[in-house]
């Protein structure tokens, strides 16, 4: 009786198998039918000055100048870079290219004071700079990270914050990238698709919702 019994469920299991959809090989051969996940929701912060430092990075005539998404940005970052300076915070800002100097700056209305800036490719920018040590001697809690490009410096320096204990805001209105995926994957990992580490320190937000 035993035999029968767990042939017939062999043939029952066989049979759903059978029926269920077939996946596909990898996330390439699915990538059509891959639905993006809802928005992140944005949430307005307060902060203090005090212990907030804004960072700008990359956002150089030559690459920012390039992007149409970056020169967008400008003005969203000049206004956040004015409420900053007026709160107290700290300014921050990566250099690159050919001429990483402040003259080269995307807009003169945000180039960088002396000891504010320092020339570092790469997208996390702690490493191989003083940015920590800068942090740390300011006592900041908080980094506000704005830039170009949104999925190498947003990111990389976003998750080298986030995973050295700081608090890291993201406002979307203020970073770029040259075509709006790169944006879009950004925003989703600092939100929720990166590790915890990462998302359970991030807000992601506007310029227009941050308040000192």
């Amino acid at each position: 009786m035993k035999k029968p019994f767990l042939s017939l469920c062999g043939a029952l299991a066989l049979a759903a198998l059978a029926a269920a959809p077939l996946r596909g090989a990898d996330i390439v051969a699915e990538w059509s039918s891959v639905k993006a996940p809802p928005a992140p929701e944005l949430n307005p912060v307060t902060l203090d000055g005090k212990t907030t430092a804004l960072l700008i990075l990359d956002m150089m005539k030559r690459g920012c100048g390039s992007r149409p998404r970056c020169l967008a940005t400008v003005p969203n970052v000049k206004k956040l870079h004015d409420q900053a300076r007026s709160a107290g915070a700290m300014i921050f800002y990566t250099l690159v290219g050919d001429k990483p100097e402040p003259s080269e700056i995307i807009d003169p209305g945000i180039a960088p004071r002396d000891g504010e800036w320092v020339a570092q490719r790469g997208p996390d920018k702690f490493l191989g700079s003083n940015l920590e040590e800068k942090l740390k001697a300011r006592g900041i809690k908080t980094v506000i990270v704005c830039g170009t490009s949104a999925q190498g410096v947003v990111i990389g320096t976003g998750s080298g914050s986030a995973q050295r204990g700081y608090k890291v805001i993201v406002p979307v209105d203020c970073m770029s990238s040259d075509m709006p995926y790169m944006e879009q994957y950004a925003a989703f990992h600092m939100a929720k698709g990166g590790p915890a580490v990462v998302t359970e320190q991030t807000t992601v937000t506007r310029s227009d919702m941050i308040k000192f």
